[in-house]
């Protein structure tokens, strides 16, 4: 009997302790993990679909398959007046463990983490409640073109140089909780509405959302409504390497067709052979008389038919008088007197004399 008086009374006051801090329901959820998760994916935010809608930054969610990615969408608050403070992931007792976003009146702390679109790792620049209507920072949010009402434009410094996801270990965040974030820890909390859960459900099932498929650049990134992950309303990754190689292809075509036939080798190549076809009927019209002798001559050369009849005229001096003998002196000069060469008496001479017209028949070409 006092045994279980006694374990009723340790079940009251572990019950009594946990009503008395509400923010610890919220707090760490899960297993520990030893595994730092991926940075934040780079995405555009799609547009608003209505009036009274917040943003509720995309984050990296825990299965029995590793690191899953929940897109970023637009939900409606479940209460008129309320903000969300987006979950982060924080290293403690030797892992990492996911600290739960909830909607409250005021922005908590999360973790230092800079989620983007108003949400640049200390409080919320996206917008303010007035009037039981939310006003929106368009320099932050994408609300279309002028068919909200309640918007204004505001800069907000946007560090595009840091997405790291979590807090503390090696390598995270190092921010801690100021005096107002403790205290809007401790005020009273809504857990994620059911279109959030939704969400998040439909990622964890889908596979194309695992780290370790998509390598930080899901296909769906962030949606315009929960749970549509089709359609118009859907955002890709920035950076994926299928948009890398695009504008190269493009810049290899223009460059083809801008620079003309001389920027590429195959052109050139067309140029320089062009350029005998459109000379060769040319060339006869600026060529000098003596460069078609020369062709016409080489077919000849060979042809030592005048050394016949030399043969033949050696013959007959026999018969005619050695008297006009001196007149073979000016047979080098002209072919036609090359037979009355042959006449000479000394018969030993004449071949070398006749070897010798084989090398002037040049002799004429320059006349």
């Amino acid at each position: 009997m006092k045994m279980r008086t006694l374990r009723s009374i340790c079940f009251l006051a572990l019950l009594f302790v946990m009503l008395a801090v509400p923010a610890k329901s919220f707090a760490q959820i899960g297993v520990s993990i030893t595994i730092a998760p991926p940075e934040l994916v780079v995405y555009t935010q799609p547009v608003c679909p209505q009036e009274g809608y917040l943003w509720t930054p995309g984050y990296w969610g825990y299965s029995d398959q590793g690191y899953f990615w929940v897109p970023g969408t637009w939900v409606e608050p479940p209460t008129v007046g309320y903000l969300w403070t987006p979950g982060y992931w924080g290293w403690g007792d030797g892992g990492y463990a996911w600290n739960q976003g909830y909607w409250g009146s005021e922005v908590g702390f999360y973790g230092g983490v800079n989620y983007g679109f108003g949400y640049g790792g200390v409080g919320y620049e996206g917008g303010y409640w007035r009037n039981n209507q939310f006003s929106y920072n368009t320099y932050v949010n994408n609300v279309g073109g002028g068919n909200f009402h309640n918007t204004y434009n505001k800069t907000v410094v946007i560090n595009t140089t840091n997405y790291v996801s979590y807090n503390g270990g090696s390598g995270g965040i190092t921010a801690r909780p100021t005096a107002a974030e403790e205290s809007a820890a401790h005020a009273q909390h809504t857990a994620p509405t059911a279109a959030q859960s939704s969400q998040r459900q439909a990622a964890s099932q889908n596979h194309e959302m695992l780290a370790s498929v998509n390598h930080g650049r899901p296909a769906i990134a962030a949606t315009s409504k929960p749970g549509e992950f089709s359609g118009n309303g859907v955002v890709a990754a920035r950076g994926v390497p299928a948009d890398n190689k695009a504008p190269e292809n493009k810049a290899v075509e223009n460059k083809a067709t801008g620079n003309g036939a001389a920027a590429t080798p195959e052109t050139e190549t067309k140029a320089v052979e062009d350029k005998p076809v459109r000379t060769t009927p040319a060339t006869p019209e600026h060529v000098t008389p003596a460069q078609p002798m020369r062709d016409s001559a080489r077919p000849v050369q060979p042809a030592a038919k005048p050394e016949e009849p030399r043969a033949d005229v050696k013959a007959k001096p026999e018969h005619t008088n050695p008297a006009p003998a001196p007149e073979p002196k000016a047979a080098p000069a002209r072919t036609e007197s090359a037979p009355k060469a042959a006449a000479k008496p000394e018969p030993a001479p004449k071949p070398e004399k006749t070897t010798e017209p084989k090398s002037k028949p040049a002799d004429p070409e320059s006349h």
